[in-house]
Formats: structure tokens, C-alpha cells, sequence
């Protein structure tokens, strides 16, 4: 027998009934489920100091157990002295297992770990099921040492779900455990 996560469990044996209920679907494909994670990081001194790249790379990797990509400048800013093809972030496409295994230490671990936490706010979708979220401080999470930090610094992290509206969206991460925002 091979290992499963946890959320992923839960998700076949409680979520996909919960939102059956709720929304009243037909068929269990119609269920929305999470699609995909993207974590993303824009480090914008990067322009200077080309070492931050790879540091950005390297916490990523660290924090998603999955190895992290740079990102490209797409075109020329003459103010930000930015050339086209310049590395200017780094970014992580989390599938699967990985997926889920990320979500669950974000949920149980990391968001936690925030200074003051009362809940995510609910105003991060974009109209078409998927959420993004903020993080400022990379310190939250439980695999970075704080004392070979170089720079602290936020991520973004968006959430691809298959739910066709927002409130399909929101009642999927709310089933899966994010802990939003009470109005």
C-alpha cells in the first residue's frame, strides 16, 4: 500500500460529499478540486545582485520540497534598468501528492507561525475559482532557519481550483481547512 496525504483522503472521503450537498451536483466529476499550487517570488533587487536569484530559488525549493524555476523578464524597462531575459523571480508549480502534502504543512504549520493570525481574507479570487494569497515574511515556515535568512521577504501563492465560480472556490479551501476570515 502506498502513502497517501492526508488532505488528499480527506478530500475523496469528506469534501467531495460536503460540496455534493451544498451546491447539489449530479455527478462526482462535477465536484471542483484543487488543480494546482504556484508558489511565486519576485525579487526585484535582483536587477544588481544576481546571488538573491538563486537565494529565492533555494527557499523555494526548501519550502515546496520541489525545485524552483527562475523567471524571465518578458520585456525591456528602461527606469528599472531591466533587460529582456533577465532572471527577475523565481517560481514553483506544485501537482499531486506534492500538492497537497505543501497545503497541509501551510495550513498546520506555516499560517500558524503568523504574527497576529486571525484568518485569510476572503477577497483574494479572481472570478474564475482560483485564489491568491500573500505571504510577507518567508520566516513562517518551519524548514527556514532564520539565521541563514539573507533577506526577509514575501511570496504569492495562488490556488487553481476546477469550481467555475468564487464561492465554488472558497467552499472547497474552506472544506480542505484554509482558515478564512470571519465577515
Amino acid at each position: 500500500m502506498s502513502y497517501v496525504p492526508r488532505l488528499k483522503e480527506e478530500y475523496k472521503s469528506r469534501v467531495i460529499s460536503a460540496l455534493t450537498e451544498e451546491f447539489g451536483y449530479k455527478n462526482v466529476m462535477q465536484v471542483p478540486k484543487l488543480q494546482k499550487i504556484v508558489v511565486s517570488k519576485g525579487v526585484g533587487a535582483a536587477i544588481a545582485d544576481k546571488k538573491l536569484i538563486e537565494y529565492a530559488i533555494e527557499e523555494l525549493t526548501t519550502i515546496t520540497g520541489q525545485k524552483a524555476v527562475p523567471t524571465i523578464s518578458k520585456k525591456d524597462v528602461a527606469n528599472f534598468k531591466l533587460r529582456k531575459g533577465m532572471p527577475i523571480g523565481a517560481k514553483v508549480t506544485l501537482r499531486g501528492d506534492i500538492m497537497f502534502e505543501f497545503l497541509d504543512r501551510l495550513i498546520t504549520a506555516s499560517l500558524p507561525r503568523v504574527r497576529d493570525f486571525n484568518g485569510i481574507k476572503a477577497n483574494g479570487f479572481d472570478g474564475r475559482g482560483n485564489y491568491n494569497l500573500g505571504i510577507t515574511e518567508q520566516i513562517i515556515y518551519p524548514e527556514i532557519n532564520i539565521d541563514q535568512v539573507k533577506k526577509i521577504s514575501g511570496m504569492d501563492i495562488t490556488f487553481v481550483t476546477s469550481a467555475n465560480t468564487d464561492k465554488e472556490a472558497k467552499s472547497l479551501l474552506g472544506e480542505l481547512g484554509l482558515p478564512f476570515k470571519k465577515n
